[in-house]
């Protein structure tokens, strides 16, 4: 009997305003639409799997507030029955993210409060409690609790995923984008104890110091498969996984690399882009936690990920298991393999 998936690092709530165009600096835009929803990685994943499978047990850990945002992220979890927020630590100010999603580009820009979730640490994983198959953690350098140095294994996010892999659980994580030069010191040390990773193309690039793109900005598979083995060499044990616009990419243990492109839907379908990197994360997720190969789980995450797209809410287009495989079967024909020669 599977024992379900664990969801843990940010818990947000995502303010989104549409606005017509991102200014320049100092210059006006206006403001189309407001509405909110919850965000980060624990809110997006646990929605995005519970919808999927509405039977399989979700345990979210994490910390909000006593407060208006934390409130209402509870009443959103309400929803789901089967996500448990027993693990959920109540301290602080709920963390918020004012997202600006450009309807004329279909681009976000986002400000963040990080408030309650930077306070997660290990002491808020109790696996004599936190039972499941898979856990998933991050993001990675967006954690100030988990992304503090360790003695003995280098990160608190680190030492979280060794003990999840004492206690008989696989591991997986995420990792936020940023500008800096901190990815070698905090994301490299919890590799050594992940076995999914799935990130984009700009982390996998600033993990492993490859230059992934030619000239013109197109990922080259050829590098693309280098950073994953490098990835591998730090410590990923099943699957590596990195995602971009076009296409996603894979590597499993055995060294089989695969290539998915994205489904190309029409642009007037696409409601918005927040929440899409989680949805192919939790279509991957769902993919291990159901026993398919690489090739398999990556084409159920672009599905997955390509139905977020057709509403503006991180999480509200996701279907159930078999609607998104209806899909992607519908679709199969704008999926492809790329091999290396």
């Amino acid at each position: 009997m599977e024992k379900g998936i664990i969801i843990a690092g940010n818990i947000i709530v995502d303010a989104l305003k549409d606005i017509d165009v991102y200014p320049e600096h100092s210059k006006l835009t206006t403001i189309r639409r407001v509405h909110k929803s919850m965000g980060g990685l624990v809110c997006n994943c646990a929605k995005d799997l519970a919808k999927i499978d509405s039977e399989m047990p979700i345990s979210a850990v994490g910390v909000i507030g006593d407060d208006d945002y934390g409130k209402y992220i509870r009443s959103e979890f309400a929803k789901y029955p089967n996500i448990s927020l027993d693990c959920v630590r109540v301290a602080g100010e709920t963390s918020f993210t004012d997202a600006m999603c450009d309807i004329k580009n279909n681009t976000r820009t986002f400000f963040t409060y990080r408030g309650a979730s930077d306070t997660l640490c290990p002491e808020d994983f109790d696996f004599t409690k936190l039972k499941g198959k898979i856990l998933h953690a991050g993001y990675i350098l967006l954690l100030e609790g988990l992304d503090t140095a360790d003695n003995e294994y280098g990160t608190k996010m680190a030492r979280v995923l060794a003990t999840a892999k004492e206690n008989g659980i696989k591991t997986s994580v995420d990792v936020v984008s940023e500008e800096s030069d901190r990815y070698k010191s905090l994301v490299v040390p919890a590799l050594k104890y992940t076995d999914y990773c799935t990130i984009n193309e700009t982390e996998a690039q600033r993990i492993t110091g490859i230059e992934l793109s030619d000239v013109n900005g197109k990922l080259i598979p050829e590098k693309v498969a280098k950073a994953e083995k490098a990835l591998f060499e730090m410590g990923v044990c099943e699957w590596t996984v990195i995602h971009s616009r076009d296409a996603s990419y894979g590597m499993d243990r055995d060294g089989n690399f695969e290539t998915v492109p994205s489904i190309d839907i029409p642009r007037s379908m696409i409601k918005g882009t927040t929440g899409a990197g989680d949805a192919f994360c939790s279509g991957i997720l769902y993919g291990a936690y159901r026993n398919m190969n690489i090739s398999e789980a990556m084409k159920f995450a672009t599905a997955v990920a390509t139905i977020s797209l057709t509403t503006p809410g991180a999480s509200d287009g996701i279907l159930s298991y078999e609607e998104i495989l209806k899909f992607g079967e519908e679709n199969k024909a704008k999926y492809g393999e790329v091999k290396l020669d």
